[in-house]
């Protein structure tokens, strides 16, 4: 597996709104992020997911953004001041862990979209993110298919069963392979 992050250089072109022609944030997310929900964005980068959600939850509602990178993370606070989204919570993590222990058994649902095949330790996000959620929480798993293949996806899925989830859908999402997962209430 191939860890290299992607460069935060890359982050204004993971935001454009060409982008949102195959994957359309809102749509993509509606039925998980309802209004007063705690979300987390995994590997958030400048906001792609984190800034819709953060629409989406409204005031009552909270968007942990997770990133490993400063520059990932000041973007995305910029582009979220521009929409007026005051219910985020920037969280920079490291490379080893993502340090999200504070929020253990409070999301009710995580988006760790085409980062996973980025994680050094893709195992151990996981399980971090299984115990930050809630009992019947979901979590949107996608990677996309120009980098990652369907017997690797399939690895990664198998780490997700390990890990304690259960499978609920299969989306179709443009450019990607996905699941929809549900943490066992």
């Amino acid at each position: 597996m191939d860890h290299h992050i992607c460069p935060w250089q890359h982050g204004a072109f993971l935001t454009s709104p060409v982008r949102k022609l195959s994957n359309d944030p809102i749509r993509i997310t509606k039925d998980y992020a309802t209004a007063g929900a705690t979300v987390m964005d995994v590997g958030c980068g400048m906001g792609f997911f984190t800034v819709p959600m953060a629409r989406l939850v409204g005031p009552s509602g909270l968007v942990i953004a997770v990133d490993v990178q400063e520059q990932m993370l000041a973007g995305m606070q910029k582009n979220a001041a521009k929409a007026g989204c005051s219910n985020i919570t920037p969280h920079l993590c490291n490379s080893h862990s993502l340090e999200i222990t504070q929020w253990d058994g409070t999301v009710d649902f995580a988006v760790v979209f085409h980062m996973l095949h980025e994680a050094p330790d893709p195992q151990g996000l996981i399980g971090e993110v299984f115990t930050a959620l809630k009992p019947g929480g979901a979590l949107l798993f996608a990677e996309p298919i120009l980098h990652v293949g369907k017997q690797e996806f399939e690895q990664e899925a198998t780490l997700f069963a390990n890990a304690g989830f259960v499978e609920t859908t299969r989306p179709h999402i443009g450019i990607s392979r996905a699941i929809v997962w549900r943490k066992p209430r």
